[in-house]
């Protein structure tokens, strides 16, 4: 494995990025059905998008998201989803990317970083969010977890 870098989403990365392929059983987790609501009020603006390469396989993505007037907690400083490759699971690249949007958000004066996802099942995010260092606040009225990593 090269080095990893992220780099903004572009023209060059974008087929790439949408083309990742997940395990079986993981796509029910990509963004859970509840995010539709709030997806609207989510301003393009406060989007942060980066692909994770391996050389220059594009190998993961994040989006986060940075709005610090958002009256929705959950949308302040979050991630928005993080996908990455099958071929590249348990390499580090989730870990990685996951690190990048947290320095982001320290560098725009962010105390902490949020994530909701669905609980559940080996192929649910929650054990990977929770090896990072998310703790889980509460469950949202859609029956997923709302987790908080602070950041240091």
């Amino acid at each position: 494995m090269a080095e990893l870098r992220l780099e903004q989403l572009s023209a060059a990365t974008a087929a790439a990025a949408n083309s990742l392929t997940l395990k079986p059983g993981q796509e029910q987790f990509v963004q859970p059905t509840t995010y539709a609501q709030a997806e609207s009020d989510v301003k393009l603006s406060s989007a942060w998008t980066r692909v994770v390469l391996d050389g220059d396989e594009v190998v993961g993505m994040i989006i986060g998201t940075f709005d610090a007037d958002n009256s929705e907690e959950e949308l302040r400083s979050a991630i928005w989803r993080v996908n990455v490759a099958a071929s590249a699971q348990g390499r580090g690249v989730g870990r990685f990317a996951v690190h990048g949007l947290a320095e982001e958000a320290r560098s725009r004066g962010f105390e902490r970083l949020t994530v909701v996802y669905e609980p559940g099942g080996d192929d649910s995010p929650e054990a990977f969010f929770r090896a990072i260092g998310f703790e889980v606040l509460r469950e949202t009225q859609y029956g997923d977890h709302f987790a908080v990593l602070t950041l240091g």
